[in-house]
């Protein structure tokens, strides 16, 4: 075998949906998920830190880095899941968590991405009759959170759990 065989071609992808610790299981268990990784995009700050990205200091949104393979998952999927995870009728965070840093956004990364975002943000309004609120911005930087935050759904399964209780994500 070559070793042109056995690399592979990710491609990434950056979506802000609220608690970046929320949205992580749902595309870690997606088949063609490599990883997925949580930090901050979207301002302009260099390495910000959670705390001021939490108190709306940076202009940073919480945000996750997806890194997939695009032969087994494609990025309208992925939109798909990401749409499915969130409230996209909240213009002002997501369930508890409140301000900037927990709106919600596609950051992308070419037109086409861009195109296929567009139209999904279309289709929902018309379908639901309501404004959606997912921002589509150029990808501009991201920044990788903290260790304790990377996969802390795995690290702390009952603080986690009781984080999406008490958020309102998850119901008892």
């Amino acid at each position: 075998m070559k070793v042109k065989d056995i690399c592979m071609k990710y491609d990434s992808v950056y979506f802000a949906g609220g608690c970046f610790w929320c949205i992580t299981p749902i595309f870690k268990e997606t088949n063609g998920v490599i990883d997925v990784v949580s930090g901050y995009s979207g301002g302009d700050e260099e390495d910000p830190s959670y705390d001021d990205v939490k108190k709306q200091k940076t202009g940073h949104r919480e945000a996750i880095r997806i890194d997939y393979d695009p032969n087994t998952v494609d990025f309208s999927e992925l939109i798909d899941i990401f749409i499915g995870g969130v409230d996209p009728f909240d213009g002002g965070g997501q369930f508890i968590d409140r301000g900037h840093s927990y709106t919600l956004a596609v950051f992308y990364m070419n037109t086409e991405q861009k195109q296929i975002t567009e139209k999904k943000i279309n289709d929902l309004r018309s379908s639901s009759g309501k404004e959606v609120y997912i921002s589509v911005e150029p990808f501009k930087s991201f920044y990788p959170a903290e260790e304790e935050h990377q996969n802390y759904y795995l690290k702390h399964p009952e603080e986690f759990e009781k984080e999406l209780i008490e958020s309102g994500r998850k119901s008892k």
